[in-house]
């Protein structure tokens, strides 16, 4: 861990990380949304399902991450309009990744698709805001605001 001289090691706070990876592969399924809706290759719809997969999955990583840093009080308080943001997002994603497990093209066209298009916008907001669901820092300790 890097350390400054004078201070301890720097905690974090840790999920924005994985909220931004989580983010780019929900927002990749789009791409590969409209590439099955341009051209009904059906593998197309497979990499669809496993990038939401893989975003969710990220999304649960960087809930138990944010638990954990508000348990230890690594962070600042929640700002719930960027919470209200990523739990929608996640929400739909899940809804999107049942909607990608039907046959052929009813599994992207056009519910998939357009549950895929919400979720990119909801995280194009979300990550123009930072990728974080707190505040900079606590007061108090001497963090940057």
């Amino acid at each position: 861990m890097a350390r400054r001289a004078g201070t301890g090691p720097v905690p974090g706070p840790w999920h924005p990380f994985f909220v931004g990876l989580g983010g780019a592969l929900l927002m990749a399924a789009l791409a590969t949304d409209a590439m099955y809706s341009s051209n009904a290759l059906m593998q197309w719809a497979n990499f669809s399902a496993w990038l939401i997969t893989g975003g969710l999955v990220l999304a649960l990583i960087a809930a138990i991450v944010l638990l954990i840093e508000l348990a230890l009080g690594r962070t600042g308080p929640i700002r719930w309009l960027d919470f209200g943001l990523l739990a929608g997002a996640a929400i739909l994603s899940l809804v999107n990744v049942f909607v990608h497990t039907r046959d052929a093209w009813t599994s992207v066209v056009p519910t998939g698709i357009t549950l895929s298009i919400i979720v990119t916008l909801l995280l194009l907001v979300a990550g123009l805001r930072g990728w974080r669901v707190t505040a900079i820092g606590r007061a108090g300790r001497g963090d940057m605001a």
